[in-house]
């Protein structure tokens, strides 16, 4: 599937799972007419960076490229995690990807116009800190000029930098497409404001969605920084008040709100989401999750895990297969309500 590819959205699919898990089959358009007067619908604002870049390990000279996958600090824009993957590139699946030659803190990269250096290893061979010499500016100027977006080989061609921008994508944070917002168009939104459902925004870095490597596969989702601003939190906090449901767009918003609130309460400001959100996991603020179609054993399935139990995550996987419903990040929509307790 090209970028081109895209499901219109006249014909895209939506699922939806509500909290007594009865399975309703609907147009993605009928997004604008769903939700009640007093509910909020919370988005992930994050645009995609240029997170793929191939290059050469200076102390071998072999092939390297670097995923970035997750912020040191938003306060210091040229270090970052990072997955290393020896000679290939997206065509190749990752599980099938060479490693590199064996990397160590001080190792210099050479990626165009941008050099690096190693700080270190985070127990594993392929996952790095690296940090980037030059002004943070040039930094990222020269990765918007040499870096390509993340992709895999389902998508056959290359994808260009506006592909995995959202319609509402704001300040480049995020390493991977928030694609769940890719379900959003100004229809949809407007639907919701004549029908008095609230809309709000947040930013979260989101991250990788596979390493190629089961070990590292296990430890995703990384620690993922988001922002919070003030008239999101105002806005939460006005819903809660009236009773009203909190829809988040993406598990990326599913796993900053319940960073954040782990009273209950969100406040505004900068944090950082650490493990997974998985069965069992109390949730405190989100009522229902929007989100493409995901496979078990992904980090993102097992989020889903929080909000239903198995048999109905079950019957959704085989309705998904049953009607056609297209994964991946260009996919189909599900709509899971948080099952009552």
């Amino acid at each position: 599937m090209t970028a081109a590819d895209r499901i219109d959205r006249r014909f895209a699919k939506l699922l939806a799972a509500n909290h007594d898990g009865v399975i309703s089959h609907l147009p993605r358009a009928a997004l604008s007419s769903l939700f009640q007067p007093g509910d909020l619908v919370v988005a992930n604002d994050a645009a995609t960076l240029p997170a793929s870049l191939q290059g050469v390990h200076r102390p071998t000279g072999e092939p390297i490229e670097a995923r970035l996958a997750g912020w040191l600090s938003f306060r210091d824009p040229t270090r970052f995690v990072a997955v290393v993957f020896g000679a290939g590139d997206y065509r190749m699946t990752t599980e099938d990807r060479a490693p590199p030659a064996p990397v160590a803190a001080g190792d210099g990269l050479e990626f165009g116009p941008l050099i690096a250096s190693v700080e270190g290893l985070l127990n594993h061979p392929r996952l790095v800190h690296v940090s980037f010499a030059g002004h943070p500016a040039s930094v990222m100027r020269d990765l918007v000029r040499h870096g390509r977006p993340i992709q895999y080989p389902h998508i056959p061609e290359p994808l260009r930098l506006w592909d995995v921008w959202t319609k509402i994508a704001a300040d480049p944070i995020a390493f991977e497409a928030p694609s769940a917002g890719f379900a959003l168009d100004w229809r949809t939104l407007k639907g919701w404001r004549e029908r008095g459902v609230g809309f709000a925004t947040l930013s979260h870095a989101a991250g990788l969605s596979s390493t190629g490597d089961a070990a590292l596969d296990r430890r995703l989702p990384f620690d993922e920084f988001y922002r919070i601003s003030e008239a999101c939190a105002s806005a939460l906090e006005g819903a809660k008040s009236r009773s009203g449901r909190v829809i988040a767009i993406g598990t990326s918003v599913v796993r900053a709100l319940e960073s954040a609130g782990t009273d209950g309460t969100v406040r505004a400001g900068e944090g950082r989401a650490s493990g997974r959100i998985a069965r069992g996991a109390r949730l405190r603020v989100v009522d229902a999750i929007l989100t493409g179609v995901h496979q078990p054993g992904e980090s993102h399935y097992e989020l889903l895990r929080a909000f239903a139990d198995d048999s109905v995550l079950d019957r959704v996987r085989a309705a998904v297969e049953e009607r056609g419903y297209r994964a991946h990040e260009f996919g189909d929509s599900l709509l899971i309500e948080r099952q009552a307790a």
